[in-house]
């Protein structure tokens, strides 16, 4: 089998194993040669399991009824999430080798729908960061541009992607780690509005609405055959929500869809140069799909924006974190600035939350207003290109100086904060190294599917992934 199946995407390669021109076999051994030629450079694919054993079970799937769509379909699980017998390090040398003894409430249903787990993809420490480097599986190396970052935190699973060595990928995302990446690495990925796709049951289940996960394809269609195979309320946690299945709503173009060009918001946002004219540059393109595209001023304070945003992911991963932190033993295994995101949510009152959180809620009415009136709101999905992957974090942006360790991603805060929906598309390359550039495409609470048959429109006329390959 030549790489050709490798890059068809996860439904082709569905259809052919339903219909018998492909077997589990041909395609995890296809999949494990591709591993084996390329992930050497990049470095996205962890923990990869035993090949006999992956090709045994590959071997069972064929001779056993199908038991849904992935069915006989290699999957890689993103590093921060459970994979039953698997370790989950977290990119952290604290929990290197600790294996899971169950799969995470997505994980089942990734395997309920007959995939494969091979083995996991790389992230940051405990995932903070947009950058993919931690000190168990070192960096994942951008496949466009060697020597640059992936993105983060899903890094290595957008770079799989990219490199055929997945057809689709879970990831998560709490400051843009489904989009960053997935933009950088010129592919397609999904922020679904919160509690749509369930967390653990863990710990609380009422405070903290910042991180979810979500899926990553080379493909619209793929994006949302995965999405409807890992969403759906968890009846052990509040707030899930049901919709309806979004891959069968995908088709019918953009034709009549407002979109609301936000740019850098009024200055606001230091931006490379060319992100914003590579960004015009695809919504022109979508016009003459059948969009309309308005320019848009800013729509909220961006400072008072980003102090909410800051004060409310400081509370939520200083609350995930303590334990670590607050043991002698352990503190000195988290990276710098895990010690002051961590540090600094601690120190927090209830009355300093409430007010990032009344932030929240005014930016969540004028937003509400906004999608009276545009369909679809447009960001960069990044404020430059990939950076030396050297780099722990860009120290400046346009000639700009960032005061924290991810103020280069504000960019992404405004749909974060309202736990919107946001799709990646890619839109081309360019920067000093020709690499990857994405664009958000954000919608109203619940538009989830909406936001897909946007994006779908936008693969059928470039298919960015195909048309350029790695």
């Amino acid at each position: 089998m030549t790489d050709d199946i490798l890059f068809q995407g996860a439904l082709a390669q569905s259809d052919a194993l339903a219909k018998g021109t492909l077997t589990a076999t041909d395609l995890m051994q296809a999949t494990l040669a591709r591993i084996d030629a390329v992930n050497g450079a990049v470095n996205a694919v962890v923990s990869l399991r035993d090949a006999d054993d992956l090709m045994a079970e590959a071997r069972a799937a064929d001779a056993a009824p199908r038991s849904g769509w992935l069915h006989g379909m290699p999957i890689a699980i993103k590093d921060l999430a459970n994979a039953a017998g698997l370790p989950t390090s977290m990119g952290s040398p604290l929990f290197a080798g600790q294996v899971a003894a169950k799969d995470d409430i997505m994980v089942a249903r990734l395997r309920a729908a007959g995939a494969i787990v091979i083995g996991k993809t790389n992230t940051p420490e405990f995932g903070l960061g947009s950058h993919t480097i931690n000190p168990v599986h070192g960096p994942t190396h951008n496949p466009y541009a060697h020597g640059r970052s992936a993105g983060g935190s899903s890094g290595g699973a957008a770079a799989a992607l990219a490199c055929g060595m997945l057809s689709v990928a879970d990831g998560s995302d709490m400051m843009g780690s489904l989009r960053n990446p997935a933009g950088w690495n010129n592919v397609y990925g999904m922020r679904p509005t919160w509690g749509l796709v369930p967390s653990e049951p863990e710990g609380d289940s009422f405070l903290h609405q910042l991180a979810t996960n979500g899926p990553m394809a080379r493909n619209p269609a793929d994006l949302a055959a995965l999405l409807d195979t890992i969403a759906g309320p968890d009846p052990r946690q509040p707030h899930g929500l049901s919709q309806a299945p979004a891959l069968p709503q995908i088709a019918g173009g953009m034709k009549g869809v407002h979109i609301g060009w936000l740019g850098n918001w009024g200055g606001a946002l230091p931006m490379e140069p060319g992100i914003l004219e590579i960004s015009q540059a695809a919504l022109q393109q979508m016009e003459g799909l059948g969009a309309q595209v308005t320019d848009q001023a800013p729509l909220f304070d961006a400072d008072a924006m980003w102090d909410s945003w800051i004060t409310l992911r400081s509370w939520q991963v200083g609350a995930g974190l303590a334990a670590v932190y607050n043991n002698p033993a352990q503190r000195d295994y988290l990276k710098d600035t895990a010690q002051w995101e961590i540090g600094r949510g601690i120190a927090l009152s209830g009355m300093q939350v409430h007010a990032a959180s009344l932030v929240r809620s005014n930016w969540f009415k004028v937003a509400a207003k906004a999608f009276e009136t545009y369909d679809v709101l447009a960001l960069p999905s990044a404020q430059l290109w990939p950076f030396e992957i050297t780099w722990d974090y860009p120290r400046e942006v346009a000639g700009v100086q960032m005061d924290t360790y991810h103020r280069w991603m504000q960019v992404v805060v405004p749909a974060s904060l309202l736990g919107l929906p946001v799709v990646n598309v890619p839109v081309g390359f360019g920067g000093p190294d020709d690499a990857p550039a994405g664009l958000q495409l954000i919608g109203k609470r619940g538009s989830d599917a909406a936001l897909l048959r946007v994006a779908q429109a936008w693969h059928a006329a470039t298919d960015w992934p195909n048309a350029r390959r790695v």
